[in-house]
């Protein structure tokens, strides 16, 4: 778990009042979702650091900009994102230091969390809300493992869709290990009271740029599954051939037996001496 001397010193640029505020909601989130080691805090840390700019911002400006426009149902965008009414690009415009975005990304992770978020949109950049949503994000992409490999730069392509900014995030990542190293990095086991359930779910491929307001796929994983079962399906009938043989066999003695009977009745009758 991070303490305040050590999230003062990773972000420097965080008020104390909003330290104060944040601090227990992110170690909550933490703690709740794996990230429980000097390498994934820091890791976390930095990335999300850079994402909210040291949470000073866990809501999308709204202009609305051109972008911003193309949520808005009827488009393209707006239906990847599950945007289906009037206004749903405003009502879901991106929150947290992760930013979710979209009806879409807000009934998924809301439903993990047991809150209604697409009836209480603004619930998302709540603190207790915020970094359970970043925290589930960074859990069910696969992020711990990739952090416990150092794998920084693969961290930030999946919540980025790209490298936009990796020298800002390194900085961060290279202070957050320094600082967790100098002072004494304590891992914390599961905060009581944690609010989430650690249920497995399927997430597209690209969830990072899903939950940006992108595009997703589905995973090639179930591709290959769905292809594999399709295959064991098509199986069974290839082996149906061998039994159409052995039904054919008594036909063939039929037809020799009904040949001999025929044969018998051609022979000619032998005549009876006298």
């Amino acid at each position: 778990m991070l303490t305040d001397p050590q999230l003062q010193q990773i972000m420097p640029n965080l008020a104390q009042a909003k330290r104060a505020l944040y601090l227990p909601a992110l170690n909550q989130a933490m703690a709740a979702c794996g990230v429980n080691t000097l390498l994934r805090t820091a890791a976390f840390a930095a990335q999300l650091a850079h994402e909210s700019g040291e949470f000073r911002w866990m809501e999308e400006i709204w202009g609305p900009t051109a972008a911003q426009l193309g949520y808005e149902p009827p488009s393209a965008k707006a239906a990847r994102l599950g945007n289906t009414q009037p206004g749903d690009g405003m009502r879901f415009k991106g929150r947290g230091p992760i930013q979710i975005t979209g009806r879409f990304n807000y009934k998924k992770y809301g439903d993990l969390l047991g809150v209604d978020l697409t009836t209480g949109p603004e619930r998302a950049a709540a603190p207790d809300v915020a970094f359970l949503t970043a925290g589930l994000f960074w859990k069910t992409n696969g992020l711990n493992e990739l952090a416990d490999g150092q794998q920084f730069v693969t961290i930030t392509r999946r919540i980025n869709g790209g490298e936009n900014g990796l020298a800002d995030r390194q900085k961060y990542y290279e202070r957050a290990k320094a600082v967790l190293g100098a002072t004494g990095f304590v891992a914390d086991a599961v905060t009581r009271g944690a609010a989430v359930r650690a249920r497995a779910i399927v997430i597209p491929e690209g969830t990072g740029a899903l939950a940006r307001g992108n595009e997703g796929d589905a995973p090639p994983a179930a591709k290959k599954v769905s292809a594999k079962k399709a295959l064991a399906e098509k199986v069974p009938a290839k082996k149906v051939a061998p039994a159409k043989v052995a039904a054919k066999k008594p036909a063939a003695k039929k037809t020799v037996a009904a040949k001999k009977a025929v044969a018998a009745k051609k022979a000619p009758a032998r005549k009876k001496p006298g």
